[in-house]
């Protein structure tokens, strides 16, 4: 059965999509036969469009499973990975689900047909606390939180953190366990981001490990430019062994 971890920040602009493609292609790389199953749950559909589709031309998307009965639309053989694309259709299912039964389950419901194609199901979820993101924690065996090291995005991790443990006491996904915090854009030179870095490893690595830090870098934006992930864009690029070790982490989930 595929871990199925969703990369959730109810913040915008923290690195959540290019974490999503980039730990999926290392992820793709540990084994000739692994398999990893990306999931766009964002009406903005940035990571369609980093794996190359037009998300406007797409005849299915996830809306089609989530609020349809139609199976998953899968696309096969991107970077080695496969994806389950967004276009704007999805941002009408917040309007939607609420009339559902079993909003909750319906992206879980949906995987379920997949589950036992792939080794991991990475899950970019929306930069909010809505429907989109309860039903993609729902589905989730695993929650890798992305912070960016600044003092305001730090704060706001205490929302998440109640919203995780909302989700486990509604008996909806008692069992969804934290997969890890990711500090992202830290700038070494800047002293709120070294500040910022020391809190996040000392206020919460008591709930999960804390990962090094993914540097600032314009590199991700180039490799997104060229649709490409960044260790097939910069092989050699620093930033690369950090995703590997992020990657390594995630294989020992059990």
């Amino acid at each position: 059965m595929a871990k199925v971890i969703a990369l959730f920040n109810q913040a915008g602009g923290v690195g959540k999509t290019s974490l999503v493609l980039n730990l999926g292609y290392s992820l793709s790389a540990f084994k000739k036969d692994g398999h990893v199953l990306l999931i766009d749950m964002d009406p903005q559909a940035s990571l369609t469009t980093f794996m190359g589709l037009e998300s406007e031309d797409l005849e299915q998307s996830v809306y089609d499973a989530v609020v349809g009965d139609s199976p998953a639309p899968v696309i096969e053989n991107i970077h080695r990975m496969s994806l389950i694309p967004a276009n704007l259709n999805l941002s009408a299912a917040e309007l939607e689900l609420p009339g559902m039964l079993n909003r909750e389950m319906r992206l879980k419901q949906a995987l379920e047909p997949l589950m036992d194609q792939y080794d991991f199901v990475l899950i970019d979820c929306p930069p909010s606390l809505g429907l989109l993101s309860l039903v993609s924690l729902v589905a989730a065996t695993y929650v890798l939180v992305p912070i960016q090291t600044q003092f305001k995005a730090f704060v706001g991790t205490e929302k998440l953190l109640g919203t995780i443990s909302r989700i486990r006491s509604s008996g909806h996904n008692p069992n969804l366990e934290i997969a890890g915090f990711i500090p992202t854009m830290f700038d070494k030179r800047n002293a709120q981001d070294e500040r910022t870095l020391g809190a996040i490893q000392e206020q919460l690595s008591g709930l999960a490990k804390i990962y090094p830090p993914i540097p600032r870098s314009t590199a991700f934006a180039d490799a997104s430019e060229k649709l490409m992930p960044l260790e097939v864009y910069s092989p050699r690029h620093p930033i690369v062994p950090i995703l590997r070790t992020i990657s390594k982490g995630l294989r020992a989930l059990k």
